[in-house]
């Protein structure tokens, strides 16, 4: 009997330690953390706590009369998060339009007469994708200013219409391509559509409104030169 109980504490020493061993608790795999809801789909675009001043020389084309034309605009505003810009722009016709309106009564024959607008725009553009290197975005401007007729008479001297008032809006879509950090590509089309003035004004002002530039980020641009970086790397465009 002795020597029974001598094997059987034996034994008990010898299993014991092994079942202590398998009941230590394993530690469970660590759970990823969750991603922010404002970054999926953009995870590679960092979202700018602080609103940003944005000043931007727009030149754009068109078609009036069968003839194509500059328009050219300076715009400021503010881009909210890189996703929102809102902001105010003004907007006038570079080139000169031969008009087909009737002419006024005892104008000189030959006088020149030309198609002149401006105005006043508020706009906002959403950007729909994006990531580090290219983007897509849906701006639209609604405006009022005046359109007019200017004569130049073939010797010298001219008169114009009284101004008539007019609004526009223009919606269109854009899309943006960097080259480098501080510099890219940019090319847009969209419709200009006048309204609050005559049929015949309207006629010759709408049409199709398109663009393709080349475009320079001064923040980011600065950022590289006063940071010493290299100016043609690809250093925060890849992904």
């Amino acid at each position: 009997m002795k020597t029974l109980l001598l094997r059987f504490g034996l034994l008990a020493t010898l299993v014991l330690p092994g079942r202590s061993r398998a009941q230590v608790p394993v530690a469970a795999p660590a759970t990823p953390a969750p991603v922010p809801a404002d970054t999926v789909g953009r995870r590679a675009v960092p979202r700018l706590e602080k609103p940003r001043f944005v000043v931007l020389f727009d030149s754009r084309y068109s078609i009036l009369n069968r003839r194509f034309v500059t328009l050219n605009g300076l715009k400021i505003g503010i881009e909210l998060r890189n996703r929102l810009r809102l902001g105010a722009g003004i907007y006038f016709l570079s080139s000169r339009i031969p008009t087909r309106q009737a002419r006024p009564f005892g104008l000189a024959e030959g006088a020149r007469a030309d198609l002149r607008f401006r105005y006043l725009a508020g706009y906002g553009e959403y950007v729909l994708l994006a990531n580090r290197r290219w983007e897509l975005s849906v701006p639209l401007q609604v405006g009022l200013g005046s359109a007019w007729v200017q004569y130049e008479a073939p010797g010298g001297g001219g008169r114009e219409t009284p101004h008539e008032f007019m609004g526009v809006v223009e919606p269109s879509v854009a899309a943006q391509f960097k080259v480098f950090r501080w510099g890219g590509l940019g090319a847009g089309a969209g419709w200009r559509q006048p309204f609050f003035v005559s049929n015949a004004v309207q006629r010759e002002l709408n049409g199709p409104v398109f663009y393709a530039r080349a475009k320079i980020f001064l923040g980011d641009f600065f950022k590289v030169v006063r940071f010493h970086k290299r100016l043609f790397s690809q250093d925060g465009l890849r992904e």
